[in-house]
């Protein structure tokens, strides 16, 4: 194991949406969904992946499809030569 930083293989938009829904804050959006503004923070750094609930919860809020507030774009692991 490297000492690189770990990321996580979802991004989100979720900033960019808050800002674009009257720049709602962390806190806000937290209380829409049920969750701390800690745990929305940690998620929209990428620090956290949400449960499935979550995710669509947020999703909702926006008014969304979960895939325009959160991609995949996978784990790292993959050569890129498509080699195994």
């Amino acid at each position: 194991m490297t000492d690189q930083a770990f990321s996580l293989p979802i991004a989100n938009s979720i900033r960019r949406l808050r800002f674009e829904h009257g720049e709602m804050t962390q806190a806000d959006l937290a209380q829409r969904i049920g969750m701390t503004r800690q745990t929305v923070a940690a998620i929209e750094a990428g620090k956290y992946s949400p449960s499935l609930e979550a995710a669509y919860r947020i999703a909702n809020v926006f008014g969304r499809p979960l895939d325009q507030v959160f991609q995949w774009v996978g784990d790292g692991s993959a050569k890129t030569d498509g080699s195994r």
